[in-house]
């Protein structure tokens, strides 16, 4: 799984730069990531130029965690799932500066949905079941971007957010009313399951960016903002940073696909009214 670091940032001063990584449902726990995360901030802070201490890392595997943690006045980065990005855009005043790449994934990637062999041809097959998947916190995110282009999602399926989706992969398997959202990592390891020919994917999303790296409000100036994310772009070439970007499972930094981007705030928002 990605690991998702919120990054928070300010300069030469006793209240640090910071990053906030938040990834709901993944992995890891604030304090077992706390060793990576400092990994990971001294090496953005050797790639800028800034004095040691000038940036801290945090890692939040709850959705409420890293919302607290944005909303603090000292966050100034942040390094978030694109569903926890669609969903509080607005109330944290995120704005996507850069892309985060996963350790040998792809900066953009689809979302699928599994159910048993034969048991749903449509959206209208939903009707009274149940889906499971990370993306859960933000039903809209699954009934917009993940799902919308396949149809529309009956009001009576409920959507239920768990990290730990094996089990309800088996209860599927056994032919019970309930389907999996599931990511392109979780989707690839589909078939190693001693049961996965029991299963099928019904749909698969457009690719979607996978994490998102963004400033949060104007809490950093635009020299500070400058300074990061040319030092994140240029993170995968510092062999210094190799072991840091291993520690957070990220392969680099990528300019924002504006169009990739667009298209799936489109469809959040499309789902949302």
């Amino acid at each position: 799984m990605v690991l998702i670091v919120t990054l928070i940032c300010s300069v030469g001063s006793a209240a640090e730069t910071t990053m906030v990584v938040c990834a709901p449902g993944y992995p890891g726990s604030t304090a077992e990531a706390q060793s990576a995360m400092d990994g990971f901030a001294m090496a953005v802070t050797t790639a800028v130029g800034w004095g040691r201490g000038d940036l801290a890392a945090e890692y939040f595997e709850t959705e409420e965690g890293g919302m607290a943690r944005l909303a603090a006045t000292d966050a100034g980065l942040g390094l978030v799932t694109l569903p926890f990005f669609l969903e509080h855009r607005d109330e944290l005043d995120l704005e996507p500066e850069m892309l985060a790449v996963p350790t040998g994934r792809a900066t953009e990637e689809p979302w699928s949905l599994i159910a048993a062999k034969g048991a749903v041809q449509s959206p209208a097959d939903l009707d009274g079941w149940q889906l499971v998947s990370l993306a859960g916190h933000s039903e809209t995110f699954v009934r917009g971007p993940a799902l919308g282009d396949w149809g529309e999602l009956p009001p009576t399926l409920t959507i239920t957010f768990s990290g730990a989706v094996l089990s309800s992969l088996r209860k599927a398997a056994r032919g019970e009313k309930i389907v999996v959202l599931l990511d392109a990592e979780q989707t690839d390891a589909l078939d190693r399951l001693p049961f996965a020919g029991d299963l099928e994917i019904v749909h698969q999303s457009p690719p979607l960016p996978v994490s998102v790296v963004c400033s949060i409000g104007d809490r950093l100036d635009a020299e500070e903002k400058k300074q990061l994310f040319d030092a994140l772009g240029g993170l995968a070439g510092r062999s210094d940073a190799a072991e840091a970007l291993a520690g957070v499972r990220l392969d680099r930094f990528e300019t924002v696909d504006k169009a990739a981007l667009e298209r799936a705030e489109a469809a959040f928002s499309g789902a949302a009214e």
